[in-house]
């Protein structure tokens, strides 16, 4: 058995966090992700890092967690505890540990008076819906976004 430990990150967990990020969200540089997680850890009442590390302190996944007071998809209550992003690696998986990292973030959620937490995928990320319907997520929609690019209104004169 793996021992873990889920901790609350914070800027002195940057420099494995962001990599691994990258990892997760490949279309992001580890020094785009290190600056979006400064930026997002400005506001630390809406927002959670919890890292979870190996026997021998190494980082090895991650659950990203916000609060969102806008509408979520899906849900009936609000604010809404938003599962941003679920990582752990390779090697590390199929052993409870993002399980563990949905259970810190679940924690989280309810002291700060959630009583949903949800989530998204991409609609062809077969793998991301299995591991949800394994953390006993429910599917609740499906959606397909549509946009239309206007004209820049400034060259209308």
């Amino acid at each position: 058995m793996m021992i873990v430990r889920i901790e609350i990150g914070d800027e002195s967990d940057l420099d494995e966090w962001a990599p691994l990020r990258a990892e997760l969200w490949p279309d992001g540089t580890a020094t785009e992700h290190r600056e979006e997680l400064t930026d997002m850890l400005s506001g630390p009442q809406l927002f959670a890092g919890f890292l979870a590390r190996g026997a021998r302190g190494e980082l090895i996944g991650f659950a990203e967690a916000a609060l969102r007071i806008d509408y979520v998809n899906g849900c009936d209550t609000s604010p809404v505890a938003f599962l941003e992003g679920l990582y752990v690696a390779e090697d590390s998986r199929r052993l409870g540990i993002a399980r563990g990292l949905v259970s810190a973030v679940e924690q989280w959620a309810r002291q700060r008076g959630c009583a949903e937490l949800a989530s998204d995928a991409l609609l062809e990320n077969s793998a991301s819906h299995a591991v949800h319907a394994a953390l006993d997520f429910e599917e609740t929609e499906r959606v397909v976004y549509f946009r239309k690019v206007l004209d820049d209104p400034h060259s209308l004169s």
